[in-house]
């Protein structure tokens, strides 16, 4: 299922209609899926190799399998300093508003990973090859996303999902309240994103998008004029 969507770019579906994905780019795994997805990662390694691995945020259905993947290919893992105690622990779900939640203690039972200690961090502007790291909170208090100006590929993290989690229809959506830290922030964070105009755009759940029409952008509007 693995799939390149643009130059040097690889989008990889760890679960059934797209409902949890990774990505490469330039030799990069963003994120890891969870717990169970190392094996199909593992798999997509060998095929295409990487030399580092960067987190968009350490929830558990991103961070699942990274302690184990930067163990097996000795690479070097990166994140945001906010992000850093929730990826070196492995308490994947101190920043949810209610961490006690069934949903929440399910995720940190079953598809957390273990913690794994940061090599590097990334802030606002640094370059991950191409791509420039865009700060994007609000889902998670150090949450990014990774944007190439050259032809517009956007890889979005959980700022936004392309999937209902539910139904796993296809359509554009906020993140889940539950899961999502400070909602207002994130939105303010989409606002950001879609001044980017970009031209593909990744996500963390659901399908690629080809933002024609700017889709995207009227997304975005529609939820600005509530904050």
């Amino acid at each position: 299922m693995l799939r390149q969507i643009a130059p040097e770019v690889f989008h990889v579906p760890l679960m059934p209609r797209n409902s949890i994905n990774c990505y490469i780019i330039e030799g990069v795994l963003v994120d890891s899926g969870i717990r169970s997805s190392y094996t199909a990662v593992k798999k997509t390694l060998r095929k295409i190799p990487v030399d580092q691995h960067i987190l968009t945020h350490a929830h558990a259905d991103h961070q699942g399998c990274s302690d184990q993947i930067c163990a097996e290919f000795a690479i070097p893992l990166l994140c945001h300093p906010d992000e850093v105690f929730r990826t070196e622990t492995g308490m994947v779900t101190t920043d949810y508003p209610d961490s006690k939640h069934w949903l929440a203690k399910l995720q940190q039972k079953y598809w957390a990973g273990q913690g794994h200690k940061v090599d590097g961090t990334v802030i606002e502007n640094d370059m991950i090859g191409n791509f420039r790291v865009i700060e994007t909170p609000g889902h998670s208090p150090g949450h990014i996303s990774l944007f190439r100006e050259r032809d517009g590929v956007l890889i979005i993290g959980d700022a936004a999902t392309n999937m209902n989690l539910l139904t796993t229809a296809t359509g554009l959506h906020l993140p889940p309240n539950i899961f999502t830290s400070d909602q207002q922030r994130n939105i303010r964070s989409l606002q950001k994103l879609a001044k980017l105009n970009p031209s593909i755009i990744c996500f963390g759940h659901g399908p690629v998008m080809q933002n024609k029409e700017q889709k995207f952008e009227q997304f975005v509007a529609k939820y600005s004029a509530a904050i």
